[in-house]
């Protein structure tokens, strides 16, 4: 009686490897899209992921790894931020999933942001913040809920007119701050205007100048699930406590000038993955 081992043995190689190959398992099927497709500095980059894997892929670009979350039958989608002081040019944006890879470049344009001069009595020049306002700050940032809370497009949180853009370059005091860049958008409203929501989330942050909000003043950050969140700052009013849930609209505070401010106003920024992004697409973009 042969030993099926040593029988298999026999065989020719070409038998042996073509059963091999029939065995192997087939290659996984990968595919990319980011768009937009020729985003310019400062805007968010929405990256779909369609993969047959089990186990969600994983997205990388500028050496970082990007989480990603399911957003339909073997789809999934990662934010990447870009802001004023990354350079324009080639970026290079790569996923894998069950060890298969795919890259894909796209143009990064530049931008004209505009340049102003800020000059700073001594006793506000002075301020430089405190430690838990920047804790609190930094961990609001950092917040990635896998959740996804919102759904459409982001609202403006206040009826008054943009009085500064975002990505502003500034000197201050004469002095060219070098990694600085405005990061949000400037409201002008009089003192008590309503300041809404600009989409559905978890309110993770109410700070006050009595706690040591000196830069910031009073402030209100929102998760909004999956690495966004969005500030309210200088406030007058909070009227929201921390783990409350919001809608779209709902009143969280009231327009103020606390903090380092020069007049009653809002400042509103949006960070994805902890970097702070233009708004304006946001307002726009109908993500769901």
């Amino acid at each position: 009686m042969l030993n099926p081992f040593t029988s298999s043995l026999s065989q020719p190689l070409s038998a042996v490897i073509g059963a091999w190959v029939v065995m192997t398992a087939p290659a996984i099927a990968l595919e990319v899209r980011v768009s937009p497709e020729q985003p310019r500095l400062g805007e968010t980059l929405s990256v779909l992921v369609e993969t047959d894997a089990e186990q969600a892929p994983t997205v990388t670009a500028r050496g970082r790894s990007y989480e990603t979350f399911a957003v339909g039958q073997n789809r999934y989608r990662a934010f990447i931020p870009t802001t004023p002081l990354d350079s324009p040019g080639s970026f290079s944006i790569e996923a894998q999933s069950a060890g298969q890879r795919q890259r894909v470049d796209v143009p990064l344009g530049d931008r004209n942001f505009t340049i102003q001069e800020i000059w700073l009595s001594p006793s506000v020049n002075a301020i430089t913040g405190t430690d838990y306002e920047f804790d609190r700050m930094d961990d609001l940032k950092a917040t990635v809920t896998p959740e996804r809370l919102w759904t459409g497009s982001f609202i403006h949180p206040s009826d008054g007119p943009i009085t500064t853009p975002y990505g502003v370059r500034r000197y201050y005091n004469g002095v060219w701050a070098e990694n600085y860049y405005h990061r949000g958008l400037d409201y002008g409203a009089p003192t008590g205007a309503p300041v809404v929501a600009a989409a559905r989330g978890r309110v993770a942050l109410v700070g006050t100048v009595s706690q040591g909000f000196e830069l910031h003043g009073n402030s209100v950050g929102i998760d909004h699930g999956q690495g966004v969140t969005t500030i309210y700052i200088h406030l007058s009013q909070i009227e929201v406590q921390e783990g409350q849930m919001v809608e779209a609209g709902e009143v969280i505070g009231r327009v103020g000038s606390t903090g380092i401010s020069t007049g009653p106003h809002l400042h509103w920024g949006v960070y994805v993955n902890g970097e702070c992004v233009d708004p304006a697409p946001w307002l726009g973009l109908g993500l769901k």
